[in-house]
């Protein structure tokens, strides 16, 4: 991870640039009090009271997403990989957002339901919403902790403070706010936080490019470096998969990244869900995800590009890339680039932005993890009827719980030179197998409440062992970069499916009549849509607007295939 102690990462900032942050952290704060001032009810704290319309919501979708993960992540993995890692969103991210608005959201917004294991409870009973609600509680407070970490990280460079006072300050702010407004802090905050992420990185983009001789330049550059003119074409991507052999590195990437890991995510990961579910209408709902496809589809240009600048244009990531043991480390990327490029004032609003994606990470973290304890374990198996403040007031509580444990489980993130390996590990975990579950349940009605949770077990452990067999831990199964995680989600996902169906076989099915809103052919058509919709214009009808991104996201793979 991020070296604070070596005096070359220090970032010269200036009090112009202090004053930036000072600035930013003042309108941070403000919205989180302006947003306690609507909090009248349980809804509003996690759900905004579902009042939100879906250009909001739509950006802080993807702004969610767009946290110390995304940001050091992908700048680290196209510093490594080059091009192939824009996988990661044009297969890995775009596809499953569309099909998210255009099939799962009516799901979830018509059944009314509060949290994504509110609907496995629905579908499953308590046994496989058991299981859900507690290993995403446990994957947040993971997560939430790299995110953390990488926020006390850029404060202990900008200010030269120890890492565990960093962590405590960080870890305040972002409590603070989430705290006192909820989840419409969050996402207003996250909205804002868009703006200053892209204010941030499109510069740092352009002035990279320029240094490098523009993108004809940059491609010469990372031709002549290790890794050569395949870091330069997505395809095969065999560096980024771990597979040799183009044919297995191509099924990999869409089967393991394109298809399980990222429908895994897009699709049941409540901590985006939350967002769609903000919404003021189920048209609303089912464009946010949509809209947020767009701008999803053109991060990597100021996300990944950095990275690969950074790998021909630093020194020390030059020397690093050849092979010497500097101590420095792919996830320093966007933080070397600032250092190199960035008069001050510019640096300032750099500054803010990585300060910003860093907090979107976290507060969607808690926001969501705070929702699922407050409503899906709390109330559900502890406290069943007590008055609607009391699970307001638990979720502030558990608000201030997650976020000191997320100071722990940062240092767990700590140990991962590149913060890629440890995210996809966790989603192969969590998200692979809840996928299988949830889809197979969507679609089959036979699928037993006890194959639910059994399933979810199977496919959970699978993921373990196949981790347990990399190379990392045992070097049993020998994959480079992050081929293991893919590995793991696809066996992870195939086992789940298997084991649900064999269960299934030999256990009762649900009865027809309560899996209306449930399960696709037991649920009218009508049910589906909102019935506002054909009254609306062209640009905002979901199908349509969906269309239209496949045909964009398409375009771009072709593009740079």
């Amino acid at each position: 991870m991020l070296n604070a102690m070596q005096s070359s990462l220090r970032l010269d900032a200036q009090w112009v640039d202090y004053l930036l942050i000072a600035v930013y952290f003042v309108f941070v704060l403000g919205i989180g009090v302006m947003a306690k001032r609507s909090v009248s009810s349980s809804i509003d704290f996690f759900l905004s009271g579902r009042s939100l319309p879906a250009w909001v919501t739509g950006l802080a979708f993807v702004s969610a997403n767009l946290g110390a993960v995304e940001i050091v992540g992908m700048s680290a993995n196209g510093a490594s990989y080059g091009l192939p890692t824009m996988h990661y969103f044009w297969i890995g991210a775009v596809p499953a957002m569309l099909f998210l608005g255009v099939v799962m959201m009516p799901f979830y917004y018509g059944s009314k339901v509060r949290s994504v294991p509110e609907f496995m409870r629905k579908r499953f009973g308590t046994g496989a919403h058991l299981v859900n609600a507690i290993s995403f509680a446990v994957a947040q407070l993971l997560i939430a902790g790299i995110n953390l970490y990488l926020l006390a990280s850029i404060v202990e460079v900008l200010l030269g403070w120890s890492l565990h006072v960093s962590l405590i300050v960080a870890a305040a702010i972002v409590l603070t706010y989430t705290a006192l407004g909820g989840l419409s802090a969050a996402i207003y905050n996250e909205v804002l936080q868009f703006f200053v992420i892209v204010a941030a990185l499109l510069p740092l983009t352009l002035v990279g490019l320029h240094k490098v001789g523009g993108w004809d330049g940059l491609k010469t550059k990372v031709s002549d470096s290790p890794g050569g003119a395949e870091q330069l074409s997505s395809w095969p991507g065999t560096a980024l998969s771990g597979f040799d052999s183009p044919v297995l590195s191509v099924i990999g990437i869409v089967f393991g990244l394109g298809f399980v890991l990222s429908f895994g995510y897009w699709t049941t990961n409540f901590v985006e869900v939350q967002r769609a579910m903000a919404s003021d209408s189920m048209s609303a709902a089912q464009r946010a995800p949509i809209l947020g496809a767009f701008p999803k589809m053109f991060i990597p240009f100021i996300v990944v590009i950095p990275g690969m600048i950074a790998a021909v244009a630093v020194n020390e990531l030059v020397d690093l890339k050849g092979g010497a043991d500097n101590g420095a480390e792919y996830n320093d990327s966007i933080l070397y680039l600032m250092r190199d490029l960035l008069p001050n004032g510019m640096l300032g609003v750099a500054i803010a932005g990585l300060l910003a994606s860093f907090m979107a990470g976290m507060a969607a973290n808690i926001s969501a993890f705070n929702t699922v304890f407050s409503y899906d374990l709390w109330q559900q198996y502890f406290k069943k009827d007590e008055p609607d403040e009391h699970y307001t007031k638990v979720g502030r509580w558990a608000t201030v719980a997650a976020t000191v444990i997320a100071i722990g489980t940062a240092q767990v993130a700590a140990s991962y030179t590149n913060i890629m390996d440890y995210l996809q590990t966790l989603f192969g975990f969590f998200n692979a197998p809840l996928f299988a579950t949830f889809i197979l349940g969507m679609f089959w009605k036979r699928m037993s409440a006890t194959a639910g949770w059994v399933g979810l077990v199977a496919g959970t452990g699978s993921a373990v062992l196949v981790w347990v067999l990399s190379e990392d831990v045992t070097g049993q199964i020998a994959l480079a970069g992050q081929g293991a995680a893919f590995v793991a989600a696809g066996v992870a996902f195939v086992v789940d499916v298997v084991i649900s169906i064999a269960v299934s076989l030999f256990t009762a099915p649900r009865k027809e009549s309560e899996l209306r809103g449930l399960v696709y052919s037991l649920t009218p058509k009508k049910d589906f849509h909102d019935p506002s919709e054909p009254t609306l214009p062209w640009f905002q009808q979901p199908t349509k607007l969906a269309a239209i991104g496949l045909v964009a996201v398409i375009a771009l793979n072709v593009i740079f295939w």
